[in-house]
């Protein structure tokens, strides 16, 4: 059948908009540097440090009902002749660059190029060589150099303002080789990375490169066991539906997106709570992590990583097509980031989705009726891996039936090390073999959640376990009970877990009741207490990650307010970020307000961290208090006999 000559051709549909927050496609990311580069404003040695979407605002979001909102793109970028860093905001309805910042004194995170090139410029240095030639070491092509991070100490270094980074160097057998086994100690090189100039080689006295391999390969480690397979089977389906950067989940509804520094980012989470779909936390990432090194031995007492401000978690996403990093029935998310000559790179499977079994949500077993009622319960995963150097970071977020969500970190991969003279023990770090120590450092990670409890107008408490005193109150000694300190304003708010109080924070909503007509809650606890900053209150790093001497800060909303340790770290002298913004002590009763958490772990190292680490693991839950008026969990259905929860 043809069609009539005066009929109207057929028209492909409209697609529908795409969410506000819907994750930056590779188009989209080269379209955006594409237009910065054709603005001209630039010079032809720019660096693309990364892209992500500018978020519109927060208001714009909650009332969002498929009206497309401007589309923005904020591009961080360097100019390395001009030795400037610049942030960039580029249209993407018509590719033109709306806003340009120059950020003065700025320095950018690291750049992957300058991994390579700084190890090539410290390994052709004369006297890099020389320190070599004493350790017995000509051949170079058997030496790993890591450049770090340079930190920032006021020192003349320092204060001149070049882009800098410190390396050290390790001795392999061959590329892939566990290069942390044989540190070459007390050599350390300064470099230029605009440059490329070799500043100092410190080299002090020779200490013998251990000689034994910390290789944890299958041909390496001997006779494996084996256990029995652990397989997860959903013939069904997982139930998880993912669209766009949409994720649904039973009762759960959220957004996912890779951001470059902060990683795995979970917005507009809600619940659905009968025919209500309940807001509970707007924004949750990861704002910034320090790594502080407690070691006064020339290859270490400046290590002090800010691993996402630094370098970027995201750009340093593995892609979880290699290994066996989750089970079951999995749904995998891309990850889309530029690279530095603003081209787009997929990330292929960076974000893994799954659900797990969690053993019983609720029971109880009536022995009048020798009836048992019970629920399994079961979680949403959302999760990623990035590689930082010798270290893997697992970011987990949970989600569960009964309404709570949380997250955890799970710290594995390879220690920092350093060889000693055999037999001896060395201040400031534990041994792991005769001639190889693990100096003593923390993981300390600051989580940002942009809280919504029903609604962005919330406010703080402390809630705290105190015993009653003896008295006419309490005349058998055995009552306590729960004190509540409303955290009024930003000072106020710089609290310290205390697990001998059970501590613990509940963000309220005053303007929304439950059954029992108290203000619906959800209350933040952390799973991990660790000590906060070890470093002295006079010493640098403090100053330049003041978030880490507090478990908990309480911010109101402020947009461009997202990184604990401001969005520029690297080589920063300090005072940016929670300590800058707190100083005006802003009030937060009913505010739209911001909970930044900040836990982590001491890390004494121990031979069985040695060669490869077992999985530590940092986390903190949200639950609901008073947010619902039952167990949220009571209308699940039984399992079914053919899921073999019976004999």
């Amino acid at each position: 059948m043809t069609q009539a000559l005066d009929a109207p051709l057929a028209t492909a549909p409209t697609p529908p908009p795409r969410h506000p927050l819907a994750p930056l496609t590779a188009a989209e990311i080269e379209a955006a540097c594409a237009a910065v580069m054709a603005s001209g404003r630039l010079s032809r040695g720019v660096r693309f440090v990364y892209c992500a979407l500018a978020e519109p605002p927060k208001a714009d979001v909650l009332a969002w009902a498929g009206t497309p909102l401007p589309r923005l793109v904020t591009v961080v970028t360097y100019d390395r002749p001009a030795k400037l860093t610049q942030w960039v905001t580029v249209s993407l309805h018509d590719g033109a660059v709306v806003d340009v910042s120059d950020v003065p004194g700025a320095h950018v995170p690291i750049l992957l190029e300058e991994w390579t090139a700084d190890a090539d410029a410290i390994k052709a240095d004369p006297r890099w060589q020389a320190a070599m030639a004493r350790r017995g070491i000509t051949d170079y092509s058997l030496v790993q150099v890591d450049p770090w991070p340079a930190s920032n100490f006021g020192l003349e270094v320092d204060e001149a303002g070049r882009r800098i980074g410190r390396g050290v160097s390790y001795l392999i057998d061959y590329v892939g080789d566990n290069a942390y086994a044989r540190p070459i100690e007390n050599l350390v090189a300064i470099v230029d990375r605009d440059t490329g100039e070799v500043l100092d080689v410190e080299d002090g006295d020779v200490v013998p490169v251990p000689t034994a391999h910390g290789r944890y390969d299958v041909a390496s480690v001997g006779p494996t066991r084996s256990l029995a397979p652990l397989e997860i089977h959903q013939p069904e389906g997982s139930g998880i539906t993912a669209e766009d950067g949409h994720l649904a989940w039973g009762p759960w509804r959220m957004r996912v997106t890779m951001h470059p520094i902060e990683g795995l980012v979970v917005h507009d989470v809600r619940y659905q709570d009968g025919d209500r779909l309940r807001p509970v936390l707007y924004r949750g990432s990861l704002s910034e992590m320090i790594v502080p090194y407690g070691s006064t031995a020339l290859n270490h007492w400046w290590k002090n990583a800010f691993d996402a401000g630094d370098i970027g978690l995201g750009k340093l996403a593995n892609s979880l097509k290699l290994g066996c990093d989750c089970l079951g029935e999995i749904t995998y998310l891309d990850a889309v980031m530029c690279d530095e000559d603003g081209g787009a790179v997929t990330i292929s499977q960076a974000i893994c989705v799954h659900e797990e079994d969690y053993g019983i949500l609720w029971k109880h077993y009536d022995m009048a009726s020798d009836v048992a009622e019970v629920r399994r319960s079961r979680r949403l995963v959302v999760s990623f891996i990035a590689t930082v150097g010798n270290y893997e970071y697992g970011f987990y977020w949970y989600f569960y039936l009964d309404g709570s969500l949380g997250a955890e970190v799970k710290l594995t991969g390879i220690i920092q090390t350093q060889a000693v003279e055999p037999g001896t023990r060395v201040p400031y770090a534990n041994p792991v073999t005769p001639d190889l120590a693990g100096p003593h450092h923390q993981h300390l990670f600051n989580f940002r959640l942009d809280m919504c409890v029903d609604g962005p107008v919330n406010s703080v408490y402390e809630v705290d376990a105190v015993p009653v005193p003896v008295g006419p109150d309490n005349p058998y000694g055995n009552a306590f009970d729960s004190q509540s300190t409303l955290l009024a304003s930003e000072g106020a708010a710089q609290r310290m877990a205390a697990p001998e109080r059970a501590r613990y924070w509940k963000i309220v909503n005053r303007g929304s009741t439950n059954a029992v007509g108290e203000p619906v809650a959800y209350k933040l606890v952390p799973l991990s207490v660790s000590a906060a900053l070890l470093a002295d209150p006079t010493a640098a790093i403090t100053a330049r990650a003041t978030f880490a001497t507090r478990h908990l800060w309480v911010t109101p909303f402020a947009a461009e307010e997202r990184r604990a340790a401001g969005d520029f770290p690297n080589q920063h002298p300090g005072g940016d970020g929670l300590p800058r913004w707190t100083a005006a002590d802003r009030p937060l009763v009913d505010e739209d307000i911001v909970a930044w958490l900040t836990l982590g772990t001491t890390h004494f190292v121990r031979p069985e961290d040695w060669p490869v680490m077992p999985c530590e693991y940092v986390g903190f839950m949200l639950k609901p208090y008073g947010f619902f008026d039952r167990n949220p969990g009571l209308d699940l259905a039984p399992s079914a006999n053919g899921d073999h929860c019976h004999p």
